[in-house]
């Protein structure tokens, strides 16, 4: 029985029963798609902190706080690499364990890995609000436009903490085997940030302050209801409490996550590229017109990340039980799928770019007609972005953070680097707009190349598989 009213009220809300998928079972596409669903529905749950901010942020405070949020962004979103880093590294260590039959060591990694994290995004809070105005004044702030990065950047570095465990949760949950909890968890963490962005922004007219408040809130909820569920007495093949400290897995937890902090750093500073590319090429309205592909960029990346997130404690799992035949049946179902979504999202972005970029910028006819020419460059990145997001987590899974980290250094921050400063040489600014789909593109021929290679030391190559049958 639970020992608290909020685990009374998770058994009956989180569906804990809805369907008992294990890790350790059989996956068909129906089965593989139900079990990582709840993972896709979170990661689009927690992208509406940014969408509902920029559109009420946009229509409400006006284009110089809009382009003041887009600017701060990268610098607030590559603090909170380390939950990625900590969530998907340390779940595949876990996940590893649990395949291998050792329960208790990985609750105790579990526990030790979770109560580093808060120890750590809290020094890296204290950090950032101190050297919010120097970091301001850094990217080319001044004025009014500087006040507005100072005033959202420090009221989201102080909820940075809360937001890096949310992060990190949405991959232990699935090691739990309770993708549905973390759904549920960050649909109302959502729900809470949309609905306190209407009534501070919409009616209180708090503008950007209220913008940051709220998103701060909903973080609350997405990081601090993980933390009690797991202290409490549950259902769950996790729990946190008794730690135990260990160098290797702290090593272990850093390395294995490091592809994903690497793509998440490297895309922050890639980010800072475009803006200042774009600040030279077209101004503020550039900054904004970009801000506006970001937040459309995060609904559709946002699924791939979902299905990654999904998948990789089944691959964690298979590969430490020594099971490569569904290894293989995992691999194969996960690129197949990764490829039919690569064209059915740049196929929709491409037929609603018009609506879309309108939710933000539809007050100025100017700036709606520059972000959907861009945009529709821009779509053409995700006919390959779930291959290769789906490399790196894959990689991961297999406890392989340097081909892991490989394909996120060179994908982020060397392709798109490259093609940023290189394409506008030739092409003005569409070669700002279309540098993510060429970088995309590069990457995949990269990450194809390491599934070619390393089939056999994995046995999710035919050959091997079919030998150990």
């Amino acid at each position: 029985r639970p020992i608290c009213a909020f685990c009374a009220i998770g058994r009956f809300y989180f569906l804990e029963d809805f369907m008992r998928i294990q890790l350790s079972d059989h996956f068909t596409y129906r089965r593989l798609l139900r079990f990582v669903l709840p993972s896709i529905l979170m990661m689009v749950c927690t992208s509406l902190y940014s969408i509902v901010d920029g559109v009420f942020i946009s229509n409400y405070a006006g284009k110089t706080a809009f382009a003041a949020v887009n600017l701060m962004a990268p610098v607030l979103m590559g603090t909170s690499t380390v939950g990625f880093m900590i969530g998907t590294g340390g779940s595949a260590i876990v996940g590893k364990k649990l395949g291998e039959g050792k329960k208790e060591e990985a609750n105790e990694d579990f526990s030790f890995v979770v109560y580093f994290l808060m120890v750590l995004s809290s020094l890296l809070a204290l950090i950032g609000y101190f050297l919010t105005p120097s970091i301001a004044t850094w990217l080319g702030a001044d004025g009014e436009f500087r006040e507005d990065c100072i005033l959202y950047g420090r009221i989201l570095f102080l909820g940075l903490p809360l937001f890096s465990l949310q992060v990190a949760f949405q991959s232990f949950f699935v090691v739990a085997e309770k993708p549905n909890l973390s759904f549920l968890v960050n649909l109302g963490a959502g729900l809470t940030n949309a609905l306190l962005d209407y009534l501070f922004i919409g009616v209180a007219h708090w503008g950007l302050e209220g913008a940051a408040v709220a998103s701060v809130i909903g973080q609350a909820i997405g990081g601090l209801v993980p933390v009690i569920y797991f202290l409490c007495k549950n259902s769950s093949i996790l729990r946190l409490g008794k730690a135990r400290f260990s160098w290797s897995v702290l090593g272990n937890t850093c390395s294995n996550g490091s592809s994903e902090m690497v793509s998440d750093l490297a895309s922050s500073l890639v980010s800072i590229f475009y803006n200042h590319q774009l600040l030279s090429l077209a101004g503020q309205n550039g900054v904004a017109a970009y801000g506006v592909m970001m937040y459309c960029n995060i609904v559709f990346a946002a699924i791939f990340i979902g299905y990654a997130i999904g998948m990789a404690p089944l691959v964690s799992f298979h590969y430490g039980a020594k099971n490569n035949g569904e290894l293989r049946n995992l691999y194969q179902k996960s690129l197949i799928l990764m490829g039919i979504s690569g064209l059915v999202m740049a196929s929709l972005s491409e037929a609603i770019a018009q609506p879309l970029v309108s939710l933000f910028t539809g007050y100025d006819a100017d700036l709606t007609t520059l972000a959907v020419h861009g945009f529709r460059f821009f779509a053409l990145s995700f006919l390959f972005m779930g291959v290769n997001i789906f490399g790196s987590s894959f990689f991961t899974a297999l406890n392989n953070g340097l081909i892991s980290a490989l394909i996120s250094f060179l994908r982020t921050l060397v392709f798109q680097t490259a093609s940023v400063f290189l394409l506008p040489l030739w092409l003005g600014i569409d070669g700002v707009w279309l540098a993510a789909a060429i970088a995309e593109t590069l990457a995949c021929v990269l990450t194809c190349s390491f599934f070619f290679f390393e089939r056999n030391r994995y046995h999710y190559g035919k050959a091997k598989v079919e030998a150990a049958q």
